[in-house]
C-alpha cells in the first residue's frame, strides 16, 4: 500500500528484512503495485536471484514495464492464483513470498476507478477493471438481505439493514450508477458516527472488499504460499485490516502448532506430528515516525512465519 502522491510503500524496510532475502534465491512480491516492495528485493538479490510479482490491476501491470530487469517477472494475476501463475512462469519453490493486501493510494486517489466517496466518480471498485462485476452493478441486483450482510459483515457497520433499505428504494427511482449517489444514501441512513470519521467509510470499504472478494482471495493464497515455500522460506504479510489480520494471524498460528494426534494412538517421540510453520517475532506495526509522514500506514500490521 502507498500513500500520498509520492506512493510511499509501507514497512518498506522491515518487510524485505523479515524476508531474510538471499542473494540468489527466488522470491514473490504477490501484491506489486507500485513496486515498492519489488524494487528493495531486487536490490537485494544478486544476478542469479529471481524475482515474480503478481497484480490483477492492469494499471499497476503498466506501471512494473519500467522494470526493466531479467531477474523480474510480473504477471497479471490475483494473488489468489499464486499457484498457476508460479507454474506458468516456471517457479517451482520460492524463498519467499509477501503479501501487501487491501487496497492501494493509486487506486484510491484516481476518482474515476471509484474507491473512494470524496470524487463524485462511477460506481466502480472494481481491482482489475478488465473483468467481473462493478460495483453499481451489483447493487443494482442485490436483495435487501445480501447488501445487508456484506455491509455488516465486511464494513462491521450497525447501521447496515437500514443502507440496505434505503438503497433498494431509491433504486426504484433511478439507478445508483455514482459514489456520490451511494455516499449521499449511506448518510441518509447512518444516524451516528465517530467523530472525524465519514459516515459512508465503512459501506465503501464494505462494498470495495466483496466485489473484489479480498478476504476470499487471501483465504485462498496463504495456504498456496505455503505450498510454494522452501523449507526455511519466509512468509510475511502486511494486512491493513482486522478482517484480514484475523485470517493472516489464524492461518499462521494453525500451522505453527502440531496436528493433534487422538487420544490412545502409540508414537514415538519422533512420529509425533510436528509444526510446520515458526512464528517468527510478533506483530509489527509501523513507527510513530511512518506514521506521521504517510497516515495511511495507521492500521497495518504486518506478521512473519518461516516454513520448517
Amino acid at each position: 500500500m502507498t500513500g500520498g502522491t509520492a506512493h510511499v510503500t509501507v514497512l518498506l524496510e522491515a518487510a524485505v528484512e523479515a524476508l531474510a532475502v538471499k542473494p540468489e534465491g527466488a522470491y514473490v512480491d504477490a501484491t506489486f503495485g507500485r513496486g515498492g516492495h519489488s524494487r528493495a528485493i531486487l536490490a537485494r538479490l544478486s544476478a542469479a536471484g529471481r524475482l515474480l510479482a503478481f497484480d490483477r490491476d492492469p494499471m499497476a501491470v503498466a506501471a512494473g514495464e519500467a522494470i526493466n530487469d531479467s531477474r523480474f517477472r510480473l504477471v497479471h494475476r490475483a494473488f489468489g492464483e499464486l499457484a498457476a501463475g508460479a507454474a506458468e512462469v516456471g517457479l517451482p519453490a520460492a524463498d519467499g513470498v509477501l503479501f501487501d493486501v487491501g487496497v492501494s493510494s493509486p487506486q484510491i486517489d484516481d476518482g474515476q476507478r471509484g474507491f473512494s466517496f470524496r470524487h463524485d466518480a462511477p460506481l466502480d471498485m472494481r481491482m482489475d477493471t478488465t473483468c467481473g462485476e462493478t460495483a453499481a452493478e451489483w447493487l443494482a441486483r442485490a436483495e435487501v438481505r445480501d447488501i445487508t450482510e456484506v455491509i455488516r459483515n465486511y464494513g462491521e457497520e450497525r447501521f447496515a439493514f437500514q443502507i440496505a433499505k434505503k438503497v433498494v428504494a431509491a433504486r426504484l427511482e433511478q439507478p445508483i450508477v455514482t459514489t456520490g449517489q451511494f455516499a449521499a444514501l449511506v448518510r441518509e441512513a447512518v444516524r451516528t458516527r465517530e467523530p472525524g470519521q465519514d459516515p459512508a467509510t465503512r459501506s465503501f470499504q464494505a462494498l470495495r472488499i466483496h466485489i473484489n472478494q479480498e478476504l476470499r482471495q487471501l483465504e485462498v493464497a496463504l495456504p498456496q504460499a505455503f505450498d510454494l515455500l522452501q523449507p526455511g522460506g519466509r512468509l510475511v504479510v502486511i494486512a491493513f485490516h482486522s478482517l484480514e489480520d484475523r485470517i493472516v494471524k489464524r492461518f499462521m498460528k494453525a500451522r505453527s502448532e502440531p496436528d493433534v494426534v487422538p487420544k490412545g494412538v502409540p508414537l514415538r517421540a519422533d512420529q509425533l506430528p510436528k509444526p510446520k510453520l515458526r512464528l517468527v517475532g510478533k506483530a509489527v506495526k509501523p513507527s510513530a515516525v511512518e506514521i506521521a509522514a504517510n497516515p495511511r500506514a495507521r492500521s497495518a500490521v504486518m506478521r512473519v512465519a518461516e516454513k520448517l
